[in-house]
């Protein structure tokens, strides 16, 4: 696989991210659903603690990458949803921090959301991996 990182302006990658990524030669793309706090008998943890509830829902889609052989290196698009985008940024740099030590930095959007399936639930992480 190759990726080609797409970014018209330097700020984004400051941030930790890409603007697009070109991809090709893959043979296999994994869409996942999104990613919370839920532990492995489906109860969501970590209630109000952001950078805990941060972190499950990274470990949760590395789980989902890993089953499919795939790993964060992987990912070319991460979404980001958040019932307070404040606070996320706050402790972004528990995300920021894995997806630099993976050697990625995929496309990313941020949105900020009234609330999620789980009403206690502060963040979701839904991702796209080539390989």
């Amino acid at each position: 696989m190759q990726r080609t990182a797409i970014n018209p302006w330097p700020w984004s990658v400051e941030l930790g991210y890409n603007q697009g990524e070109a991809v090709s030669g893959h043979t296999r793309t994994l869409y996942c659903s999104g990613q919370t706090a839920m532990d492995g008998d489906g109860k969501p943890r970590h209630d109000g603690d952001m950078a805990a509830q941060l972190a499950l829902s990274l470990d949760n889609l590395e789980a989902v990458l890993g089953e499919a052989g795939m790993s964060l290196a992987d990912l070319v698009r991460l979404n980001v949803y958040t019932t307070d985008v404040d606070l996320l940024f706050q402790h972004y740099g528990v995300l920021a921090s894995r997806l630099g030590a993976a050697g990625v930095a995929p496309s990313t959007t941020m949105l900020g959301v009234t609330r999620l399936a789980i009403p206690t639930l502060m963040v979701e992480l839904e991702g796209t991996a080539v390989a």
